[in-house]
Protein backbone atom coordinates (compact mmCIF):
# COMPACT_ATOMS: atom_id res chain seq x y z
CA UNK A 1 0.00 0.00 0.00
CA UNK A 2 1.64 3.46 -0.93
CA UNK A 3 1.22 6.14 1.47
CA UNK A 4 0.12 9.61 -0.96
CA UNK A 5 3.07 12.08 0.20
CA UNK A 6 1.02 15.40 -0.40
CA UNK A 7 -1.57 13.72 1.97
CA UNK A 8 0.46 12.67 4.82
CA UNK A 9 2.08 16.15 4.89
CA UNK A 10 -1.42 17.75 5.12
CA UNK A 11 -1.97 15.51 7.90
CA UNK A 12 1.04 16.14 9.74
CA UNK A 13 0.63 20.05 9.19
CA UNK A 14 -2.56 19.96 10.36
CA UNK A 15 -1.96 17.79 13.35
CA UNK A 16 0.70 20.31 14.35
CA UNK A 17 -1.30 23.36 13.71
CA UNK A 18 -3.57 22.09 16.52
CA UNK A 19 -0.81 20.71 18.53
CA UNK A 20 0.44 24.69 18.98
CA UNK A 21 -3.00 26.31 19.14
CA UNK A 22 -4.13 24.08 22.04
CA UNK A 23 -0.91 24.39 23.61
CA UNK A 24 -1.60 28.01 23.27
CA UNK A 25 -5.01 28.36 24.80
CA UNK A 26 -4.14 29.29 28.28
CA UNK A 27 -7.04 28.21 31.10
CA UNK A 28 -7.88 30.37 33.26
CA UNK A 29 -10.19 28.77 36.59
CA UNK A 30 -11.43 31.68 39.04
CA UNK A 31 -13.47 31.26 42.06
CA UNK A 32 -15.71 33.79 41.62
CA UNK A 33 -17.54 35.36 38.62
CA UNK A 34 -15.86 38.88 38.97
CA UNK A 35 -12.90 37.28 38.55
CA UNK A 36 -13.71 35.55 35.84
CA UNK A 37 -14.97 38.61 34.19
CA UNK A 38 -12.07 40.48 35.10
CA UNK A 39 -9.89 37.70 33.64
CA UNK A 40 -11.64 37.57 30.45
CA UNK A 41 -11.35 40.72 29.40
CA UNK A 42 -7.87 41.32 30.12
CA UNK A 43 -6.43 37.87 28.36
CA UNK A 44 -10.06 37.35 25.95
CA UNK A 45 -8.61 34.79 24.24
CA UNK A 46 -8.41 32.58 27.52
CA UNK A 47 -10.71 30.05 28.03
CA UNK A 48 -11.97 30.92 31.40
CA UNK A 49 -13.89 29.06 33.46
CA UNK A 50 -15.98 30.17 37.12
CA UNK A 51 -15.91 27.89 40.04
CA UNK A 52 -19.39 30.35 41.54
CA UNK A 53 -22.27 32.03 40.22
CA UNK A 54 -23.68 35.58 41.75
CA UNK A 55 -26.60 32.89 42.80
CA UNK A 56 -23.89 31.21 44.97
CA UNK A 57 -22.28 31.80 48.80
CA UNK A 58 -18.95 31.62 47.44
CA UNK A 59 -18.04 30.78 51.39
CA UNK A 60 -19.87 27.48 50.83
CA UNK A 61 -18.46 25.28 47.84
CA UNK A 62 -18.15 21.61 47.47
CA UNK A 63 -14.98 20.45 46.14
CA UNK A 64 -17.14 18.36 43.52
CA UNK A 65 -15.31 16.55 40.74
CA UNK A 66 -16.51 18.78 37.80
CA UNK A 67 -14.40 21.66 39.77
CA UNK A 68 -11.76 19.14 40.39
CA UNK A 69 -11.60 18.00 36.77
CA UNK A 70 -11.44 21.80 36.14
CA UNK A 71 -8.81 22.72 38.45
CA UNK A 72 -6.40 19.80 36.93
CA UNK A 73 -6.45 21.66 32.87
CA UNK A 74 -6.12 25.10 34.57
CA UNK A 75 -2.81 27.05 34.21
CA UNK A 76 -4.15 29.88 36.30
CA UNK A 77 -6.48 30.42 39.54
CA UNK A 78 -7.75 33.41 39.98
CA UNK A 79 -9.61 33.96 43.56
CA UNK A 80 -10.61 36.99 45.58
CA UNK A 81 -8.33 35.33 48.83
CA UNK A 82 -8.54 36.70 52.54
CA UNK A 83 -9.48 33.29 52.80
CA UNK A 84 -12.95 33.49 51.34
CA UNK A 85 -12.09 30.05 49.75
CA UNK A 86 -10.87 28.59 52.63
CA UNK A 87 -13.35 25.80 53.07
CA UNK A 88 -13.37 24.43 49.77
CA UNK A 89 -9.86 25.84 47.17
CA UNK A 90 -7.54 24.05 49.36
CA UNK A 91 -9.32 20.85 49.10
CA UNK A 92 -9.49 21.12 45.23
CA UNK A 93 -5.75 22.09 45.28
CA UNK A 94 -4.59 18.89 46.72
CA UNK A 95 -7.48 16.68 44.59
CA UNK A 96 -6.43 17.95 41.33
CA UNK A 97 -2.88 17.67 41.71
CA UNK A 98 -1.80 19.97 39.54
CA UNK A 99 1.74 21.79 40.29
CA UNK A 100 1.28 25.47 38.25
CA UNK A 101 -1.28 26.52 41.11
CA UNK A 102 -0.37 25.43 44.43
CA UNK A 103 1.19 28.50 44.95
CA UNK A 104 1.19 32.17 44.48
CA UNK A 105 4.54 32.17 43.10
CA UNK A 106 3.59 30.14 40.21
CA UNK A 107 -0.10 30.10 38.94
CA UNK A 108 -2.27 31.25 42.03
CA UNK A 109 -3.50 34.54 42.28
CA UNK A 110 -5.12 36.01 44.96
CA UNK A 111 -7.17 39.44 44.65
CA UNK A 112 -6.93 40.26 48.32
CA UNK A 113 -2.68 40.00 48.32
CA UNK A 114 -2.53 42.85 45.80
CA UNK A 115 -4.16 45.47 47.57
CA UNK A 116 -5.02 46.88 51.31
CA UNK A 117 -8.36 45.45 52.74
CA UNK A 118 -10.92 46.74 55.18
CA UNK A 119 -11.68 45.47 58.56
CA UNK A 120 -8.55 42.98 59.50
CA UNK A 121 -8.45 41.61 62.65
CA UNK A 122 -5.22 41.24 64.56
CA UNK A 123 -7.10 38.12 66.50
CA UNK A 124 -9.99 35.38 65.28
CA UNK A 125 -11.61 33.19 67.51
CA UNK A 126 -14.60 30.90 67.41
CA UNK A 127 -16.90 32.81 69.12
CA UNK A 128 -16.70 35.75 66.45
CA UNK A 129 -18.66 33.66 63.88
CA UNK A 130 -17.35 33.50 60.12
CA UNK A 131 -14.99 36.64 60.18
CA UNK A 132 -11.45 37.07 57.93
CA UNK A 133 -8.70 38.12 59.85
CA UNK A 134 -7.10 39.25 56.67
CA UNK A 135 -9.75 41.68 56.23
CA UNK A 136 -13.12 41.74 53.99
CA UNK A 137 -12.45 40.10 51.05
CA UNK A 138 -15.59 41.24 48.87
CA UNK A 139 -13.23 43.95 47.69
CA UNK A 140 -14.59 43.59 43.85
CA UNK A 141 -16.91 46.30 44.96
CA UNK A 142 -14.38 49.37 45.25
CA UNK A 143 -13.37 50.33 42.10
CA UNK A 144 -9.96 51.94 42.65
CA UNK A 145 -8.68 48.55 44.43
CA UNK A 146 -10.08 46.86 41.54
CA UNK A 147 -7.90 48.53 38.91
CA UNK A 148 -4.92 47.70 40.99
CA UNK A 149 -6.23 43.89 41.26
CA UNK A 150 -6.60 44.84 37.17
CA UNK A 151 -2.82 45.87 36.68
CA UNK A 152 -1.49 43.04 39.23
CA UNK A 153 -2.97 40.24 37.76
CA UNK A 154 -1.97 41.39 34.03
CA UNK A 155 0.94 40.89 34.76
CA UNK A 156 0.68 37.51 36.56
CA UNK A 157 -0.85 36.34 32.86
CA UNK A 158 2.15 37.75 31.15
CA UNK A 159 4.39 36.08 33.96
CA UNK A 160 2.38 32.69 33.50
CA UNK A 161 2.16 33.26 29.73
CA UNK A 162 4.79 35.33 28.47
CA UNK A 163 4.61 34.73 24.53
CA UNK A 164 1.54 36.78 25.16
CA UNK A 165 2.48 39.74 26.99
CA UNK A 166 1.93 42.62 24.15
CA UNK A 167 -1.79 41.31 24.04
CA UNK A 168 -2.25 41.36 27.87
CA UNK A 169 -0.38 44.93 28.03
CA UNK A 170 -2.87 45.77 25.67
CA UNK A 171 -6.11 44.39 26.98
CA UNK A 172 -5.01 45.90 30.23
CA UNK A 173 -4.91 49.48 28.38
CA UNK A 174 -8.05 48.99 26.95
CA UNK A 175 -9.67 48.21 30.21
CA UNK A 176 -8.19 51.06 32.37
CA UNK A 177 -8.83 53.25 29.83
CA UNK A 178 -12.71 52.28 29.93
CA UNK A 179 -13.11 51.73 33.52
CA UNK A 180 -10.80 55.07 34.87
CA UNK A 181 -13.65 57.05 32.15
CA UNK A 182 -16.22 55.28 34.73
CA UNK A 183 -15.00 56.33 37.53
CA UNK A 184 -15.83 59.94 37.80
CA UNK A 185 -19.22 59.06 36.63
CA UNK A 186 -19.76 56.61 39.64
CA UNK A 187 -18.28 59.17 42.14
CA UNK A 188 -20.86 61.76 40.95
CA UNK A 189 -23.52 59.13 41.28
CA UNK A 190 -22.17 57.93 44.44
CA UNK A 191 -22.60 62.16 45.92
CA UNK A 192 -26.82 61.35 46.81
CA UNK A 193 -25.84 58.09 48.94
CA UNK A 194 -23.18 59.52 51.22
CA UNK A 195 -24.20 59.86 54.90
CA UNK A 196 -27.46 57.28 54.38
CA UNK A 197 -28.02 54.04 56.45
CA UNK A 198 -28.68 50.95 55.74
CA UNK A 199 -29.17 47.31 57.33
CA UNK A 200 -27.23 44.66 55.64
CA UNK A 201 -27.55 40.83 55.71
CA UNK A 202 -23.57 40.47 55.94
CA UNK A 203 -20.62 42.90 55.19
CA UNK A 204 -20.38 41.81 51.91
CA UNK A 205 -21.14 45.42 50.68
CA UNK A 206 -18.57 46.73 52.89
CA UNK A 207 -16.11 48.21 50.22
CA UNK A 208 -19.10 49.88 48.02
CA UNK A 209 -20.80 51.38 51.07
CA UNK A 210 -17.25 52.24 51.61
CA UNK A 211 -16.17 54.35 48.99
CA UNK A 212 -20.21 55.26 48.45
CA UNK A 213 -20.35 56.84 52.10
CA UNK A 214 -22.86 54.86 52.95
CA UNK A 215 -23.09 53.66 56.26
CA UNK A 216 -24.23 49.80 57.69
CA UNK A 217 -25.87 50.24 61.27
CA UNK A 218 -26.31 46.78 61.45
CA UNK A 219 -26.81 43.01 59.94
CA UNK A 220 -28.92 40.60 59.44
CA UNK A 221 -27.04 38.30 61.26
CA UNK A 222 -26.58 38.26 64.64
CA UNK A 223 -22.54 36.80 63.75
CA UNK A 224 -20.88 36.52 60.63
CA UNK A 225 -22.33 33.01 58.98
CA UNK A 226 -25.11 32.21 60.62
CA UNK A 227 -28.64 33.32 60.27
CA UNK A 228 -30.88 35.74 61.25
CA UNK A 229 -32.82 34.50 64.55
CA UNK A 230 -36.72 35.71 65.51
CA UNK A 231 -34.74 37.51 68.79
CA UNK A 232 -32.07 39.17 66.45
CA UNK A 233 -34.60 40.51 64.72
CA UNK A 234 -36.80 41.70 66.89
CA UNK A 235 -33.78 43.86 68.13
CA UNK A 236 -33.08 45.08 64.54
CA UNK A 237 -37.06 45.79 64.26
CA UNK A 238 -36.26 48.26 67.86
CA UNK A 239 -32.99 49.79 65.85
CA UNK A 240 -34.95 50.53 62.14
CA UNK A 241 -37.93 52.18 64.22
CA UNK A 242 -36.18 55.00 64.78
CA UNK A 243 -36.35 56.28 60.96
CA UNK A 244 -33.04 56.84 59.84
CA UNK A 245 -32.77 53.55 57.57
CA UNK A 246 -32.95 53.63 54.01
CA UNK A 247 -33.91 50.17 53.01
CA UNK A 248 -32.72 46.70 54.22
CA UNK A 249 -29.90 45.55 51.65
CA UNK A 250 -29.42 41.17 50.88
CA UNK A 251 -26.85 40.13 48.19
CA UNK A 252 -28.21 38.09 44.94
CA UNK A 253 -27.49 34.70 46.90
CA UNK A 254 -28.71 35.85 50.50
CA UNK A 255 -32.15 34.51 51.98
CA UNK A 256 -34.51 37.16 51.75
CA UNK A 257 -36.69 36.01 54.46
CA UNK A 258 -35.52 38.30 57.03
CA UNK A 259 -35.05 41.34 55.45
CA UNK A 260 -38.58 41.22 54.01
CA UNK A 261 -39.74 40.07 57.77
CA UNK A 262 -38.13 43.46 58.74
CA UNK A 263 -38.74 45.48 55.87
CA UNK A 264 -42.47 44.86 56.68
CA UNK A 265 -42.84 45.36 59.92
CA UNK A 266 -40.60 48.81 59.72
CA UNK A 267 -42.10 49.96 56.57
CA UNK A 268 -38.56 49.74 54.60
CA UNK A 269 -37.44 48.62 51.30
CA UNK A 270 -35.70 45.50 50.66
CA UNK A 271 -33.13 46.25 48.00
CA UNK A 272 -31.87 42.64 46.13
CA UNK A 273 -28.28 43.71 44.85
CA UNK A 274 -26.21 41.55 42.48
CA UNK A 275 -22.86 40.70 44.29
CA UNK A 276 -21.20 40.11 41.14
CA UNK A 277 -21.51 39.41 37.82
CA UNK A 278 -24.97 37.83 36.39
CA UNK A 279 -26.27 38.36 40.15
CA UNK A 280 -28.77 40.28 37.66
CA UNK A 281 -30.03 40.80 34.13
CA UNK A 282 -28.37 44.49 34.07
CA UNK A 283 -25.03 43.06 35.48
CA UNK A 284 -23.41 41.20 32.51
CA UNK A 285 -19.76 42.68 32.68
CA UNK A 286 -18.01 44.40 35.64
CA UNK A 287 -18.91 47.94 34.50
CA UNK A 288 -22.70 47.14 34.00
CA UNK A 289 -22.22 45.88 37.80
CA UNK A 290 -21.35 48.85 38.95
CA UNK A 291 -24.00 50.91 36.96
CA UNK A 292 -26.74 48.45 37.98
CA UNK A 293 -25.75 48.71 41.63
CA UNK A 294 -25.82 52.19 42.07
CA UNK A 295 -29.11 52.85 39.66
CA UNK A 296 -30.47 50.39 42.30
CA UNK A 297 -29.30 52.31 45.52
CA UNK A 298 -30.35 55.81 43.65
CA UNK A 299 -33.67 54.41 43.06
CA UNK A 300 -34.87 53.86 47.05
CA UNK A 301 -37.13 56.54 48.22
Amino acid sequence: MRINSKLLLAVTSMSLLFTATAKAELNVFACEPEYAALAQTLAPDAKVYSATTAMQDPHQVQARPSLIAKMRQADLVVCAGADLEIGWLPMLQMKSANPKVRSTDKGLFFAADQIDTLDKLTQVDRSMGDVHAKGNPHLHLDPLRMLTVAHTLSAKLTEVDPENASRYAQSLSDFSQRWQAKIPQWQEQAKNLAGKKVIAYHSSFRYLFNWTGIEQVADLEPKPGLAPTSSHLASLLTRAEKGDVMAVIVASYQDERGAKWLGERANLPVLVLPMSVGGNDESKDLISLYDSLLTLLNGVK
